[in-house]
């Protein structure tokens, strides 16, 4: 039987203001990545869903971002290897001291939006912030982009990695995510989403907006907690992935 983790983005809002549906999501899914404040989120936010994750024994992820709340951590921004592992090491550690101080122990990082797009292609990026990762505690996962420069850096520099695959982008020939400038850069049909999904854990293959089939590398699989229909779609997936006797665990499992 293929296994595979599904991870979610959360904690992507303000104060009491809640996007989402993290709560409910996270019965569904078995990795979080928890935002740190910079593209989203607040000390409140965050130690609700570490509260949350925990009470749902969900494994708890850092998802550090550019500091730019207004354009929610997707726009990009020119810095230097430096400035991104100064910023990664300062929201890993602003995640982990709640973590810790509710008992847990915090799991991985997952890069977000810009940050995480350009460290799949940037080499100087991506090991910059797989040295921070490293230097917070070499013990956590770093999640990337499957086939990409954050993957390999984090691998050089003694990381374990998780390669993961997005349910509702769709791909282009070299393997990165279609721009969401792009018209067809988001699957918004749940079944098209899960065909992808399923094919890339069991052949370990996608077909592009090129129509051309590359080969993908699936451990890890991203769905969004923010959509309109984010719980429908947890909860749709779960069941197609299981029906295709693909098992959904822990991602320490799989990497072990």
């Amino acid at each position: 039987m293929d296994l595979v983790d599904i991870n979610c983005d959360m904690g992507e809002s303000f104060g009491t203001y809640k996007i989402g549906q993290d709560e409910e999501i996270l019965k569904y899914v078995t990795s979080a990545n928890i935002a740190c404040g910079f593209h989203a989120g607040d000390p409140a936010v965050m130690r609700k869903t570490v509260q949350q994750a925990l009470d749902t024994n969900t494994g708890i992820g850092a998802h550090p971002g550019f500091p730019d709340l207004t354009g929610f951590g997707r726009r990009a921004i020119d810095v230097t290897g430096q400035e991104a592992y100064d910023m990664v090491v300062y929201q890993i550690g602003a995640l982990q001291a709640f973590v810790q101080a509710e008992g847990g122990v915090l799991q991985h990082v997952k890069p977000h939006g810009a940050l995480f797009n350009m460290a799949a292609k940037q080499p100087n990026l991506a090991e910059a912030i797989a040295e921070a990762v490293y230097k917070v505690n070499p013990e956590l996962i770093l999640f990337g982009l499957a086939g990409s420069e954050l993957v390999k850096a984090g691998k050089n520099t003694g990381l374990k990695t998780a390669s993961e695959v997005f349910s509702d982008r769709t791909y282009q020939s070299d393997g990165s995510l279609t721009s969401r400038k792009e018209p067809d850069a988001l699957i918004t049909n749940q079944e098209k989403a899960v065909e992808q999904v399923i094919r890339m854990v069991k052949e370990n293959k996608v077909m592009t907006l090129q129509k051309e089939d590359i080969d993908i590398k699936a451990q890890t699989i991203c769905i969004h907690g923010d959509g309109e229909h984010a719980l429908e779609f947890a909860e749709f997936i779960t069941d197609a992935l299981k029906n295709s006797d693909i098992a959904i665990t822990n991602i320490r499992k799989i990497l072990s």
